[in-house]
């Protein structure tokens, strides 16, 4: 067995690794040839800590096992980060342990990518102001995927709380890339792509300030309750996903469903696109909303590929159980 740790898994795996391995695993789930098990996810009754597993195989990837972790929302007064998890890959073959992997660093990068992946095949070519609304832990590494998919030339964002905005400037500083701090109905109405990463339990973008023809990657609802945009938007536009059942469950769209504005049968999985048999974006003019859940096999497909990197860079450490 191998353990990977948080430090090997910054030094190894990049956005563009994280990339390849989540547009891989989409492709494969909407085959069929990767699935996710049920998801648990709790309130410990403890430090007001969510606690769960996400877990799932790919037959294509030969990666099985799961991410136990969750939040602690007190993390961040004590030095750490609120989100902890840890990976586990086991041998298909054998069932036998094969590597521990740190979850932290990577679950941000497979969370970006995926909204990555989501612009890559849905945001028109042309699109110029990338929007970001939140500024929390996830947004920088959202901000530096966005940017290596579309030639953008401006950054718009917002947060409750301005000031949190630093973090995010210091990254589009880095880019090249001119940066403005605006309210959210200049954000919709002069993005082209937008990114909502955001812990919101209520509408952030409504449907009438929304520019025709933008992209949506809405990555922070993945709990029941939360929400992030008006349903009205998954009325208008065409939805995509990382995985239909958790979208009407936990994930954005489960607003819309309740509503009656939206069933399960008009979301399309990302895969799909991916794999050539549903066209994506229509035409110039259409609005395309990436509800990204965040799936189990996501953090395999990530895990996996940073131990191969670790261990052919001769980074991971080897142990005997």
């Amino acid at each position: 067995m191998i353990i990977v740790s948080e430090a090997t898994c910054r030094e190894v795996m990049t956005a563009a690794d994280a990339f390849v391995a989540v547009e891989a695993v989409f492709a494969a789930m909407a085959r069929g040839d990767a699935y996710n098990f049920p998801v648990i996810r709790e309130a410990i009754g403890h430090a007001d800590a969510l606690y769960g597993f996400k877990s799932g195989f790919d037959r294509a990837g030969l990666s099985l096992g799961l991410k136990s972790g969750g939040y602690w929302p007190g993390n961040a007064a004590k030095g750490l980060t609120n989100h902890q998890s840890t990976i586990f890959l086991f041998d298909p073959d054998t069932g036998s342990l094969r590597a521990l992997v740190g979850g932290n660093y990577l679950t941000a990068v497979r969370t970006a990518a995926a909204s990555s992946v989501s612009i890559a095949h849905l945001a028109r070519q042309e699109s110029k102001v990338l929007g970001m609304v939140g500024a929390g832990h996830q947004a920088p590494f959202q901000l530096r995927a966005a940017a290596a998919q579309r030639n953008f030339d401006k950054v718009l964002a917002w947060n409750l709380h301005p000031q949190k905005l630093q973090s995010l400037q210091q990254v589009a500083d880095e880019l090249g890339l001119p940066f403005e701090s605006v309210e959210r109905e200049q954000l919709a109405a002069e993005s082209d792509v937008i990114i909502t990463i955001t812990s919101a339990h209520e509408a952030l973008l409504q449907q009438g300030w929304l520019k025709p023809g933008m992209h949506i990657a809405c990555m922070g609802t993945d709990t029941a309750g939360k929400q992030e945009l008006d349903p009205l938007i998954f009325a208008s536009g065409s939805v995509f996903t990382d995985e239909v059942a958790q979208s009407v469950s936990i994930g954005e769209a489960q607003h819309a469903v309740a509503a009656g504005l939206l069933q399960a049968a008009d979301i399309t999985p990302m895969g799909a696109v991916i794999n050539g048999t549903h066209p994506g974006r229509r035409s110039d003019d259409e609005i395309t909303v990436f509800d990204g859940t965040g799936v189990g096999l996501q953090d395999l497909a990530v895990a996996s590929a940073g131990a191969r990197l670790a261990l052919e860079r001769g980074l991971a450490q080897e142990v005997s159980l």
